[in-house]
C-alpha cells in the first residue's frame, strides 16, 4: 500500500513521523506491507518552489492509495497573495483528488472528560459524533463579486448545489450510517436557503434506498445549539459546505483539544487525504511538545476507510485508549495527578500498546 507523505509545516514533521512509526507496529503485526513517499507542499514548498503544491506533489498523490498530510500554514507566509498562500496547496489538493466528503469524527475520550468545556453529565461516558461535510460546492464555489465605490459598494458569493453534488455526499452519511447506529441527522436552513430545500428534498428521497437508517432533518442554527445542549443525541450529522465548516469545528471543542481530532478527505475511486484538524502550531514546532494522537487518529481512518484494515484501526484506537488509562499525557490534555510526556514518547507507547 503506497502512501503519499506530506509533513508540511510548523508540528506536521513531529507528527508524520510518529504516524509512520504507527504503520511500521501495523505492518508487522498484520503482516502487510506499507511504502511511503515524502512530498512537499505547504509553506516549505513555497520556500523551495515558489508555489505551494508544486506538480510532482499532485502526480505522487494521484498515484498513492492515500495521503497522510501533517498540517501547513504560518505567519511567515499570511503576506503571500491569497492563491500562493499555504493554504491553497490544501485546497488545489483536495481538488485534485476530487475529494468531496469531509468526515470530522468529534470523540471524546471517557479518560479526558475533564478537557472539555461541558458538564459531566452532559458528557456521560463520552461522545463518538461524526460530521461529514460537503467539500467542493456550496458558497465558497460558487459565483463571487464585487461592485461600486465607496458607501455604494457591494458584495455577493453564491450558494449553488446540483442533486448530484447532493445526492453523493447523502450516499456517503447513509453508508456510514448503516455501520454505526443507524441514525443520520441531515442539517440545513430549508425554512429560509432554497438550496436547502433541494438539499431536503434530495436528502429526503435517498433515503428510500436505506429503510434501516433513521433519517431527522434540522435547521442549522438548532443544530448549533443541540450539540452544546444535548449532543448525545447525535450519531452521523451530513450537511453542506460553510454549515459543515462550522459545526465540525464546535463539535470538535467538545472533547476539549484539537490535538485529538482525525478527518478524512474521500472522493469516489481516488486516493483519501487524512490530517489532524490542528493547525501547524509553528511555536511548538521541533521541541518534542506537539500531541501525535489526532496524526495517529488519521491513520486509523486511513486504515478503515481506504485500505478496508477494520481490526488495524480498532488496534490503533484502543492502544490511544489504553495509554491514556495510564495517565499519560501531552501539555494540551495535561491534568492534575497525569504524568506529562512529549510527542515522541507518547508515539512509542502508542506503538507499544499496538
Amino acid at each position: 500500500m503506497k502512501i503519499a507523505l506530506i509533513p508540511g509545516d510548523g508540528i506536521g514533521p513531529d507528527i508524520i513521523d510518529q504516524a509512520v512509526k504507527v504503520l511500521d507496529a501495523i505492518s508487522r503485526k498484520y503482516n502487510v506491507k506499507f511504502s511511503f513517499e515524502e512530498v512537499l507542499m505547504g509553506g516549505v514548498a513555497i520556500d523551495k518552489t515558489g508555489v505551494p503544491l508544486p506538480e510532482e506533489t499532485m502526480d505522487i498523490c494521484k498515484n498513492s492509495d492515500a495521503v497522510l498530510l501533517g498540517a501547513v500554514g504560518g505567519d511567515e507566509w499570511d503576506n503571500l497573495p491569497g492563491h500562493l498562500r499555504p493554504e491553497a496547496g490544501l485546497l488545489g489538493l483536495r481538488k485534485g483528488l476530487g475529494a468531496f466528503a469531509n468526515l470530522r469524527p468529534a470523540i471524546l475520550f471517557p479518560q479526558l472528560k475533564n478537557a472539555s468545556t461541558l458538564k459531566p453529565e452532559v458528557l456521560g461516558d463520552g461522545l463518538d459524533i461524526m460530521v461529514i461535510r460537503e467539500l467542493t460546492g456550496g458558497l465558497y464555489f460558487g459565483e463571487k463579486g464585487r461592485e461600486g465605490e465607496g458607501t455604494e459598494e457591494r458584495a455577493w458569493d453564491t450558494l449553488p448545489y446540483t442533486y448530484s453534488e447532493i445526492e453523493r455526499i447523502a450516499r456517503v452519511g447513509f453508508e456510514l450510517a448503516m455501520k454505526r447506529k443507524k441514525k443520520l441527522m441531515s442539517v440545513d436552513k430549508a425554512n429560509i436557503l432554497e438550496s436547502s430545500r433541494l438539499w431536503r428534498e434530495v436528502v429526503t428521497k435517498i433515503a428510500k434506498d436505506y429503510e434501516e437508517v433513521t433519517l431527522s432533518h434540522m435547521y442549522v442554527d438548532n443544530a448549533a445549539m443541540q450539540l452544546i445542549r444535548n449532543p448525545k443525541q447525535f450519531d452521523v450529522i451530513v450537511t453542506e459546505n460553510m454549515f459543515g465548516d462550522i459545526l465540525s469545528d464546535e463539535a470538535s471543542m467538545l472533547t476539549g483539544s484539537l490535538g485529538m481530532l482525525p478527518s478524512a478527505s474521500l472522493g469516489k475511486g481516488t486516493p483519501g487525504i487524512y490530517e489532524p484538524i490542528h493547525g501547524s502550531a509553528p511555536q511548538i514546532a521541533g521541541q518534542d511538545k506537539a500531541n501525535p494522537i489526532a496524526m495517529i487518529m488519521s491513520v486509523a481512518m486511513m486504515l478503515r476507510h481506504s485500505f478496508d484494515m477494520e481490526q488495524g484501526a480498532l488496534a490503533i484506537e484502543r492502544a490511544v485508549s489504553k495509554v491514556l488509562d495510564k495517565g499519560y499525557r501531552t501539555g494540551d490534555i495535561m491534568e492534575d495527578g497525569k504524568e506529562l510526556i512529549g510527542t515522541n514518547k507518547m508515539g512509542d507507547l502508542i506503538v507499544a500498546e499496538i
